[in-house]
């Protein structure tokens, strides 16, 4: 099963936002984030968070229609988004998406892509935002890229070295190579041949795909 989380950031495009949703996904609202599911026309199966963002004629809206929630204290340890993560988790998630989690705020955005990488999560996490999708690697962990010829793709470097790193398929090729943090040498590949792969030997890599619309189905 695949949970997509809400998160409370701002999208420019629905229509971009609709094309990563499928039919079967588990929806879950961190707490604000609820209103994307309102302009996309659609409902929560969980709201998750202290509420103190969510309108309440919203939240109500989507408690008549079955949705649940799950309150916190607005005085908490976690942010409503790692909370909207652990119910994912505890509601039987194998994947997690999560869209919405950037938006005009510079510090919520580097919060929401780091939270990816600040502890190793039991199962695979994305965040889409428009026609981009990323993700993080972990020691000895690969990725399979496929898409169409010429899609951009970057690698950024999460701890303080990644090791490793190969690539196949990609137009700048990179055999056993080591990419430390603040270095850009991983900005700006490209696909040559789908699919293609990066693998890791040890570290945290954040690797972006930029999809085409027309790729996404």
């Amino acid at each position: 099963m695949r949970a997509v989380v809400f998160v409370n950031g701002e999208i420019a495009e629905y229509g971009a936002l609709a094309r990563w949703l499928r039919t079967d996904d588990h929806r879950i609202a961190a707490d604000g984030g609820a209103r994307h599911l309102a302009a996309l026309g659609l409902s929560p199966d969980v709201i998750v968070g202290d509420l103190d963002s969510i309108d309440p004629a919203l939240l109500a809206r989507f408690r008549a229609r079955g949705a649940a929630v799950e309150k916190h204290p607005v005085a908490k340890d976690a942010t409503d988004l790692e909370l909207a993560l652990a119910r994912a988790v505890q509601d039987g998630a194998t994947e997690i998406l999560l869209l919405g989690a950037v938006g005009d705020r510079l510090d919520q955005t580097l919060a929401n892509l780091l939270i990816l990488a600040q502890q190793d999560w039991p199962i695979p996490l994305a965040i889409a935002e428009g026609d981009q999708l990323a993700q993080v690697l972990r020691d000895n962990q690969s990725v399979t890229l496929s898409g169409p010829a010429g899609s951009l793709v970057s690698a950024v470097a999460l701890s303080a070295e990644v090791t490793g790193v190969t690539y196949q398929g990609l137009e700048y090729p990179l055999e056993n190579a080591t990419l430390r943090l603040g270095s850009t040498r991983g900005v700006s590949n490209t696909l040559v041949s789908s699919p293609a792969r990066i693998s890791i030997a040890s570290g945290i890599l954040l690797v972006i795909q930029q999809f085409p619309f027309h790729a996404l189905g």
